[in-house]
């Protein structure tokens, strides 16, 4: 798209950006619902509270598994079949699944139901940001993205607004309206024009297994997964967790995860504002990363360090805490940009489900620190771990602002 492009164009670009962040506004939705519903819908089916915990967290990993899987799937399809078909097939799963889950009466069934959802939530934003990098000029794609985190994780304040008032089945039930309404809207949008110079040919489209059998992609690859885990870590531990960090800093009352989720995704969203008028300004996206990276470790430490925290220093650190790690769209255009176009969707679709799925293992390694050195030294060794490792990979990577798109990534050479 050039400055002088027709208007008929100009209108189906700013359509098209549009769509994708309606998209990922309706994903972030039903990516959070469950953690907002999850006590009160498992004791409307009939789970004791004390198997509340334990059932969620088997319904959550099961969940987690089918972005994994998805993640997988709906990129080799977004390769092979086409960005749009990513964008009909994944929306149309999850709005059927949230449907589903509002009539689910045992843990099996909601475990299954979510799993499916899963699968469905897993394409959405990968394709979205594919689609929308490849169609707009290499100098402006970067707005284009940050409009779709922007809207789209404004997409976390619904899903509080509606499933703090409502029961948790019109919870489930509106998600799928959402998603069925978008799913209507959608039937305007149009083809990458990068994809559709490329589907004629003969080179081997979303081939998972490119980004392994050959050493210096597959570094490439890990580096872009790692930069985003800092993120992850500040939604799924220290947050999701402040209720026990609450009690280990002595706070006069509980914390609430929830409305510490909706603060920090609000953060995030202007910080995701700032960080894509900052690469765009500087021109480099790894100045970006660098600069959001470093500042989060500030605002973590900040957090770990408030002994005696009240509700409202909570919410406003849980606030600037998202601020700091908005840098959610620039990490994923990263990865859209450093792999050619017969790969693209597959890492753009993998790349943030495996740092969403990446909360397992720093589960682990941080209730591993918690037995040794307690809640808060643990935060501060595993935010420095995984910081200093995301400062490494972001080294490791070529700059990608500008860089034209239009090419294939060779069975053999890293492009």
């Amino acid at each position: 798209m050039t400055d002088n492009a027709p208007a008929q164009l100009t209108r189906n670009v700013v359509f098209l950006v549009l769509v994708a962040s309606l998209g990922y506004f309706v994903d972030i939705y039903d990516l959070l619902v469950f953690s907002i519903v999850r006590k009160a819908s498992l004791l409307d089916i009939g789970i004791p509270e004390v198997d509340i915990t334990r059932e969620g967290q088997f319904i959550i990993n099961v969940q987690m598994f089918g972005l994994l899987l998805g993640g997988i799937v709906w990129g080799i399809i977004g390769d092979k079949l086409g960005r749009i078909k990513v964008l009909f097939g994944s929306i149309l799963l999850y709005s059927v699944a949230n449907f589903a889950n509002g009539l689910v009466n045992d843990v099996t069934t909601y475990a299954i139901v979510r799993f499916i959802a899963g699968i469905g939530l897993a394409g959405e934003l990968g394709a979205g940001i594919t689609l929308v990098a490849e169609t707009l000029s290499k100098e402006k794609r970067g707005y284009g993205t940050m409009i779709v985190a922007v809207i789209g994780l404004f997409g976390a304040a619904a899903a509080y607004f509606v499933a703090t008032r409502y029961d948790w089945k019109i919870a489930y039930f509106v998600g799928g309206g959402l998603g069925i309404l978008l799913l209507l809207l959608r039937i305007g949008t149009y083809e990458s024009g990068m994809f559709k110079s490329m589907e004629k040919s003969s080179v081997k489209k979303g081939d998972f297994m490119m980004l392994f059998s050959n050493f210096k992609r597959f570094k490439k690859y890990l580096y872009c997964i790692l930069i985003g885990a800092p993120l992850w870590y500040v939604v799924g531990v220290l947050v999701t967790l402040s209720p026990e960090f609450g009690k280990a800093l002595g706070a006069a009352t509980p914390l609430s995860a929830g409305e510490g989720v909706l603060y920090t995704y609000i953060g995030i969203s202007v910080g995701d504002i700032f960080a894509g008028l900052l690469a765009q300004v500087t021109k480099s996206r790894k100045l970006t990363m660098a600069v959001f990276l470093s500042i989060s470790v500030v605002t973590a430490f900040y957090y770990l360090k408030s002994e005696g925290i009240t509700h409202h220093r909570f919410v406003w650190t849980c606030f600037a805490m998202g601020c700091s790690v908005g840098y959610w769209a620039t990490f994923v255009t990263i990865a859209a940009e450093q792999f050619g176009t017969n790969i693209r969707a597959t890492v753009t679709t993998t790349v943030p489900n495996f740092v969403r799925g990446s909360l397992i293992p720093i589960n682990i390694a941080f209730n591993a620190f918690v037995v040794h050195y307690g809640m808060i030294k643990s935060g501060y060794i595993m935010m420095i771990i995984l910081t200093v490792l995301s400062l490494f990979a972001l080294s490791q990577l070529k700059e990608t602002f500008g860089k034209d798109l239009n090419y294939i990534e060779d069975e053999a050479v890293s492009g």
